[in-house]
């Protein structure tokens, strides 16, 4: 991955999350997902009264990719305000695994970037890869 690429998509991670509508945990989020086409498609995190809807923006990113076509991934960068990254939760993980192993970057206002994949975040995970066809 280029420092350029990876710069491009830190901004578009981070320029999305201010469209977040967390109104309840006021935690915004954004992610920027490269394809191996080449094309970057972002989400942020939109919450809801009820929280089992509130959807994160990784997950956001990943389904606009799909909707246009888009299977294999090559990066994502997770945005989010503060100090520390943060991981993605439980959901993201294994909706991230389904799509296999790509890079992932943590990144947050603070100089902290952690680095790391989806098999790491979700290590023994399932998928597409155990199906049997």
């Amino acid at each position: 991955m280029s420092e350029v690429n990876l710069k491009e998509l830190y901004h578009r991670a981070r320029e999305v999350a201010r469209n977040s509508y967390s109104p309840y945990s006021r935690f915004r989020v954004g992610a920027a997902l490269l394809t191996s086409s080449g094309k970057i498609y972002v989400g942020t995190n939109v919450e809801n009264a009820s929280y089992g809807l509130t959807i994160c923006a990784e997950r956001v990113a990943i389904s606009t990719a799909v909707a246009a076509g888009e299977r294999k991934f090559e990066v994502m960068v997770i945005y989010c305000e503060g100090e520390k990254p943060v991981s993605p939760c439980g959901a993201c993980r294994q909706f991230m695994a389904e799509f296999g192993n790509f890079e992932v970057y943590l990144i947050c206002d603070g100089t902290q970037v952690i680095r790391t994949s989806v098999e790491a975040l979700l290590p023994m995970g399932f998928g597409t890869k155990d199906l049997n066809t």
